[in-house]
């Protein structure tokens, strides 16, 4: 007889099914781990191993994940337990580094990674350590049971005028002696600096073909030697001295500074020698061509010094309140200038007089007066870079308080940086204008209103930390000018008249904007000058 117990027990082997028991996943196939998870373990596939041995184990294919660096044990012919999704993913990734490969762009981050900004040249200018002044200790009158000192401050000062402010760092009147503030006191000036500043100029070379001038651009070059720290601020004015033996130049700053650079001197540092006439921009510089021991500069304190290296003095020439902004020569033996203030007025200053003062004044029909230039064969003439338009003006006829222009340069839609009047010729007037063109007018014909040649898009957005960059002519070639660049790679590039491209001066040396520019008199030599007082030569 069948006992209860008996009875349940076979009931329940009735109603199982024969199937198999269905098994978790989880045993079998090892769930994906990436690098960076926090659990991740190897355990369940160490477990795995040990259950087969390595007869019974299958081919394998090892699929490499790119993006997170782990590596997949997949059976041939298998999925491995990847999802749809994970394949997809794995074969989108191959096909980006097959694409990323054939461009070659892997390697070119590899070789942009690799490659560092080359350091800003440490020749020139060194950089002095200030002395710092020991003090005696400071003793508490308090503790010291003693009554305070009774201080008085000074009135405050009334109705200040501008005038007042810049008096206070100007320069006094007279002639200032040339002694270089980066040298000792009992520094001299070497004899060879006298030597070359009294060297006979050669007459300038005349224009050559336009394909050799572009071939003797092209041997022109700039190496590390030829990048120095001649002035400690931002250069607002560079120029050449036109001795042929050796490359000197001179350069002002922000700050009433000139430098004078001679390229492979031993003298000063590095060859540079700095000097502090001023106490504002020197906003123009000039060597004379009749007496090359002169070097004239013009400030924005309303001084007009000549450094003459035989006297070894800055001597007055001209002297105003303040906002002198530019000057040129009105005769052959640059006895007489014409000097432009911010004010809108000219003065006809004549070196020969005693004093400092002008032999005439007289107010044009604008603001302000950015740039003058002489007309090279016919000195009576000069053009005035105005507000918006370039007038051309005849000095025999200038009025004190209105002047009338012979003719206009008009088409300039913002302010214009320069203008300038081509070298030997006088024909044509290079502008450089904010509205980011650089003009050509022809002026061979002084009619009303001469006509526009060549209008050239440059870039000319320098921003208020940069100088205003402004197109100057080669004195060599007088239908060629140079002018600095925007573009990146950082650049010089220099123009024929028609608008054409010549040539764009590149180089790892050139890393900076070169706002101002100028090409030597008689030499294949191109200058530049940048916001922290550097210049760069390139010459052949």
């Amino acid at each position: 007889m069948l006992t209860t117990q008996t009875k349940r027990d076979s009931t329940a082997k009735y109603l199982t099914p024969d199937a198999k028991v269905r098994r978790s996943s989880r045993s079998v196939v090892a769930p994906k781990r990436l690098n960076f998870s926090p659990d991740a373990t190897d355990n369940t596939a160490t477990k795995k191993k040990k259950t087969k041995t390595e007869n019974e184990k299958p081919e394998r294919e090892m699929i490499k994940d790119e993006d997170a660096e782990d590596v997949v044990d997949q059976p041939a012919g298998g999925h491995g337990g990847l999802s749809e999704y994970e394949l997809e993913r794995l074969e989108n990734i191959r096909k980006n580094q097959a694409f990323l490969s054939s461009i070659n762009l892997l390697q070119a981050r590899e070789d942009l990674q690799q490659t560092t900004r080359p350091k800003p040249s440490q020749r020139g200018l060194r950089s002095q350590v200030a002395i710092k002044e020991i003090l005696p200790p400071r003793k508490s009158l308090r503790l010291q049971n003693k009554p305070s000192d009774q201080f008085t401050l000074p009135d405050e000062p009334k109705n200040v005028s501008h005038h007042d402010l810049t008096s206070v760092f100007k320069k006094p009147a007279g002639p200032l002696l040339m002694n270089p503030i980066n040298q000792d006191e009992n520094f001299k000036l070497p004899r060879q600096l006298l030597e070359l500043f009294s060297e006979d100029i050669k007459e300038r070379k005349r224009n050559v073909d336009l394909k050799e001038y572009i071939a003797s651009l092209k041997n022109m070059k700039i190496s590390e030697d030829c990048v120095a720290k001649v002035v400690k601020d931002r250069i607002f004015s560079v120029a050449f001295h036109p001795c042929s033996s050796s490359l000197l130049m001179a350069a002002g700053d922000k700050w009433g500074k000139v430098g004078l650079w001679n390229l492979g001197a031993e003298w000063g540092d590095d060859g540079v020698l700095l000097f502090e006439p001023h106490s504002r921009p020197v906003s123009c510089l000039a060597f004379s061509r009749f007496q090359p021991t002169q070097l004239l500069s013009v400030s924005y304190d309303g001084s007009l010094r000549c450094m003459d290296v035989e006297k070894a003095v800055f001597d007055d020439v001209y002297d105003v309140d303040d906002g002198l902004k530019t000057f040129d020569f009105m005769s052959d033996d640059c006895s007489t200038l014409v000097v432009g203030n911010w004010f809108g007025d000219v003065a006809i200053v004549d070196r020969r007089t005693p004093g400092n003062s002008h032999e005439s004044l007289h107010s044009l029909n604008t603001t302000a007066v950015r740039c003058v230039s002489v007309h090279p064969l016919q000195m009576q003439y000069f053009a005035a870079a105005e507000s918006r338009t370039v007038s051309i003006y005849d000095n025999r006829y200038l009025k004190k308080t209105t002047s009338k222009a012979v003719c206009h340069l008009h088409g300039h839609a913002l302010s214009i940086s320069s203008a300038y009047f081509s070298p030997s010729t006088g024909n044509r007037v290079l502008t450089s204008c904010l509205d980011n063109h650089i003009r050509i007018y022809d002026t061979s014909s002084l009619t009303s209103e001469p006509p526009l040649l060549k209008s050239i898009s440059h870039d000319m957005q320098t921003g208020r930390w940069l100088s205003n960059l402004s197109a100057v002519w080669d004195p060599k070639q007088s239908d060629c000018f140079v002018v600095g660049s925007m573009r990146r790679p950082r650049r010089v590039e220099v123009f024929h008249e028609s608008g054409q491209l010549l040539h764009s001066f590149l180089d790892e040396n050139l890393s900076t904007v070169l706002s101002v520019t100028a090409f030597h008199p008689t030499r294949n030599a191109l200058l530049g000058g940048n916001s922290s007082g550097r210049m760069h030569v390139i010459y052949s």
